[in-house]
């Protein structure tokens, strides 16, 4: 460890690389918290500490993959749900407001500022309240979709780490 100038001792490096994980997993369902890539930064720390010999760069690597599947899962989920009521981007940026607003508001406008953002993006571009409700349920449940596989991919991440670390 102290190649890197990083001088001490590894039950710091420890609680680091657990908080990083621990603020990721929260982050798969905050928007404001880069979820996955805060797990991934855990991770990397928690193989680091003993020169990545329990858990290997390989599957470090495999690991890093799972992230970027999460990260893309992230846009394309929502995207999907967006595209498949035919969204517009006022909607899709609605949705994005709705959500971070709903940071500020407790879990249930987490839940459901992105709704009503995506409705009012739609309703702004359209005027048509009928439209703005299919979009806005559509774009939400592609946000749902894919908060959960976020939350699922984050969670395999860490147990990926965690049997390699136990199975060395």
């Amino acid at each position: 460890m102290t190649e890197l100038g990083l001088v001490a001792p590894p039950a710091v490096w420890w609680v680091l690389a657990l908080m990083l994980m621990g603020l990721g997993v929260l982050g798969t369902v905050l928007p404001a918290l880069p979820g996955t890539v805060l797990v991934l930064a855990g991770i990397v720390i928690a193989a680091w500490i003993d020169g990545f010999v329990r858990v290997s760069g390989w599957t470090v690597g495999a690991i890093a993959v799972l992230a970027v599947i999460a990260w893309a899962a992230d846009y394309v989920a929502a995207l999907l749900g967006a595209r498949k009521a035919g969204a517009s981007p006022l909607a899709l940026a609605g949705a994005a407001i709705g959500t971070l607003l709903g940071v500020f508001t407790g879990f249930i406008g987490l839940l459901f500022m992105p709704l009503a953002g995506a409705m009012a993006g739609e309703y702004w571009a359209r005027r048509d309240a009928r439209r703005a409700t299919q979009v806005g349920l559509a774009t939400w449940i592609g946000l749902l979709v894919a908060t959960v596989v976020k939350v699922v991919l984050a969670f395999v991440m860490i147990g990926v780490f965690f049997v390699a670390w136990l199975w060395w």
